[in-house]
């Protein structure tokens, strides 16, 4: 996934089979169900069908590199607004 933040940034977040096992994050195993991904406006996340959601102050400065989660942040020379 790759989100755009209001101040310009953006990253690329990449999902890989994390430590955390269970009913939330199983299906992210599947490509098209990643893909369902969607931006809760109310909520100010970016969330999936199950309501597993990000928060995005994860995705933006204080994200970390690897995470138990297995979500990891991709993006080539990264770069902090």
């Amino acid at each position: 996934m790759r989100p755009l933040f209001d101040d310009g940034v953006v990253r690329d977040i990449q999902y890989v089979h994390g430590e955390v096992t269970g009913a939330m994050v199983a299906p992210l195993e599947d490509p098209s169900y990643f893909a369902q991904v969607r931006v809760d406006v109310e909520a100010g996340t970016v969330a999936w069908p199950n309501d597993l959601d990000l928060a995005p102050e994860v995705l933006h400065d204080d994200y970390e590199v690897e995470n138990p989660l297995g979500f990891y942040d991709i993006t080539p020379d990264r770069q902090t607004a």
